[in-house]
């Protein structure tokens, strides 16, 4: 763990002592060392499967996999960020950086964290960068009404999560997740208990986000710079994820009393999201709600509290990391050179720079779950387990794969099949750059095909 997490404290104070020309490749070089460092860690564990350097750090087969993901994500959104930031003065480019290289420190203290409480300030702590990363660097004046509903809708899930913990502390004698999963189960007596209960997962779902607590997530997306939509869809979404994980090993006979309405407005979500993005225009609100469909079923597949349920949900998590990112990549491609996120007035790609329509076609592919892409493997253990749990789910998550592969499929031809419109005449043809950064995206998805194994959570 410190083998990363120190040189991410290093790379902080590099920032600022670095000379302005070599800010961005030294900033770039120095994280990907540290990405690649990272890759220690998918290692095989010990029998025990936690693999701990002090009682407050920790990393097993669950929270290793995002801890890779986080710090594989550095670079590529500083190589993402290059362009559009070079307009900006010096001081305020380090600045990014530095709120980037922040964002992964408290990310790497909250996967790695063993004590509930340090896990949740960690959690706390990436909401200020995230904040800034929204309103100082978004595209237009709605970023601050993007950035209320980004704070107050986590804030205001948050601080009943802070209660919850504090009565557990106060009746278990514990918040170490190492002995949490061996103390007694809670009982489910009084109407307290099952608020209890609400309060301790309602942090995370507004997080992840259940549909009808995810209007935060489209604005925040649509509004910020292509930095902060990467670690959005990326990795702050599957905080939630994984902080549901930990929390329902602890609430566990409760769980299978309560969950219901839960899994319902998830898979209710994964239909109702799916088809709004059939109407949208905007191309980044587009990728943003396909990101709350994604997380519908990654809930349902915690919720479920079966093992092939939390492999599936974890394989997506990290499937989707990779492919929600890429997506947010190749708009942002088409942004720069178009100025416009209306899909109809930006469409014929392919006639002006025909190498971007494949790495298009591979991440729509990726996006509808095409075999034999991790995606799919998510998808389908998530789908068979709660086709056990209930043969009436099918319903919802047939339809909702179905308008899925739709809404990708109408996405990849609105961009890039079609006439090109006469005001997209002169446009700059795609740099080595971006081709580095869409393939830095899509390689280790395709790679995951090899040895799914490195993914599959604590069933492995």
């Amino acid at each position: 763990m410190l083998t990363v997490l120190v040189p991410s404290i290093f790379l902080l104070a590099s920032t600022w002592l670095v000379p302005g020309k070599w800010l961005w490749p030294s900033t770039l070089s120095h994280s990907f060392i540290i990405a690649l460092a990272s890759f220690l860690w998918l290692n095989v564990t010990p029998e025990t499967g936690w693999s701990a350097i002090s009682p407050y750090l920790a990393k097993d087969p669950l929270s290793t996999p995002l801890l890779v993901l986080t710090c594989w994500l550095l670079p590529l959104m500083i190589l993402a960020s290059q362009n559009h930031m070079t307009v900006e003065p010096i001081n305020r480019q380090r600045l990014y950086i530095s709120l980037m290289v922040f964002l992964q420190i408290s990310l790497i203290l909250a996967f790695g964290a063993t004590e509930i409480i340090m896990f949740y300030v960690m959690f706390e702590a990436t909401l200020l960068p995230t904040l800034v990363l929204i309103t100082r660097w978004g595209n237009q004046t709605e970023r601050l009404n993007a950035g209320t509903y980004f704070l107050f809708y986590t804030l205001s899930g948050s601080l009943p999560l802070l209660v919850a913990l504090l009565i557990l502390y106060d009746t278990s004698g514990t918040l170490s997740i190492f002995l949490m999963q061996f103390s007694q189960p809670l009982p489910v007596d009084s109407f307290a208990d099952k608020l209890w209960w609400a309060a301790c997962l309602l942090a995370f779902l507004i997080k992840l986000p259940l549909y009808g607590v995810h209007l935060w997530l489209p604005k925040a997306h649509v509004e910020a710079p292509i930095a902060g939509s990467m670690i959005l869809a990326a990795v702050l979404l599957k905080l939630g994820a994984y902080g549901m994980m930990r929390m329902t090993a602890v609430l566990e006979p409760m769980t299978k009393e309560l969950c219901l309405p839960f899994i319902i407005f998830a898979l209710w979500g994964v239909f109702m999201t799916s088809s709004i993005c059939l109407r949208q225009t905007d191309l980044k609100a587009l990728i943003a709600y396909s990101s709350v469909s994604h997380m519908g079923l990654v809930a349902a597949g915690i919720l479920i509290q079966t093992p092939w349920g939390f492999t599936g949900a974890l394989i997506l998590m990290i499937a989707h990391g990779l492919t929600s990112s890429a997506l947010f990549c190749l708009a942002n491609t088409n942004y720069e050179r178009t100025h416009s996120r209306t899909m109809v007035l930006a469409r014929g790609m392919q006639m002006v720079l025909p190498l971007m329509t494949s790495w298009w076609f591979l991440a729509s592919a990726a996006n509808l779950a095409l075999p034999p892409l991790p995606n799919l493997a998510g998808e389908l253990m998530i789908i068979t387990s709660l086709f056990e749990w209930s043969h009436w789910t099918l319903l919802l998550t047939g339809i909702g794969t179905l308008i899925t592969a739709s809404y990708s499929l109408y996405m990849f031809l609105m961009t890039q099949r079609g006439p090109l419109p006469p005001h997209m005449t002169a446009l700059e043809p795609s740099h080595t750059r971006e081709h580095l950064l869409i393939a830095l995206h899509l390689l280790p998805l395709l790679l995951l095909i090899l040895n799914p194994y490195l993914i599959w959570g604590w069933t492995a």
